[in-house]
C-alpha cells in the first residue's frame, strides 16, 4: 500500500487549495510539499508524513502541516492552522485507490523560529486509510 500515503497527500493539497477562505489568507498557489526559503509569507507547508502498517489492508499516517508566517507575533500563523483545522479534521476524503477510514487532528504546537522573523504553527493529523 505504498501508494496510500501519496494518495492522502493528493487529497489533502486539493482539499487545501480549493478553499476560497485559506487562499484568501496566504494567496493563491501557497500550499507546498516542502518550505520555499526566499518565498513570501504566509504559505502552508505539506511538511512530513509518516506511516506505518495497522494491519494487514491498512496503514496510519502521521501528517505534518505546517502555517508560516512572517507578521508579527504568532496570530497570522496560527488564524492559517485553525482554517486547515476546520478543513481537515474529520473530514471525508476521496483517495484515488484508497478508503479514508479517519483523519482527525491531534495537535497543534506554535513557535518563532529562531534568528527570524517567522511564526509557525504546525499541526499534526491522523489518518487511517485502508484498501
Amino acid at each position: 500500500m505504498a501508494g496510500s500515503a501519496n494518495a492522502l497527500q493528493a487529497a489533502i493539497f486539493s482539499r487545501l487549495t480549493g478553499d476560497t477562505t485559506l487562499t484568501g489568507m496566504i494567496g493563491a498557489g501557497a500550499v507546498f510539499d516542502r518550505r520555499i526559503t526566499g518565498r513570501a509569507m504566509p504559505y502552508v507547508v505539506l511538511s512530513e508524513v509518516a506511516t506505518s502498517d495497522f494491519g494487514p489492508d491498512a496503514e496510519e499516517h502521521l501528517v505534518t502541516i505546517e502555517a508560516w508566517s512572517d507578521a508579527e507575533g504568532r496570530k497570522q500563523a496560527q488564524e492559517i492552522a485553525a482554517r486547515v483545522k476546520v478543513l481537515l479534521d474529520g473530514t471525508a476524503l476521496s483517495l484515488a485507490g484508497f478508503v479514508l477510514v479517519n483523519l482527525m487532528h491531534r495537535s497543534t504546537r506554535a513557535r518563532r523560529e529562531p534568528k527570524t522573523r517567522a511564526h509557525v504553527a504546525q499541526m499534526v493529523f491522523r489518518a487511517l486509510t485502508e484498501v
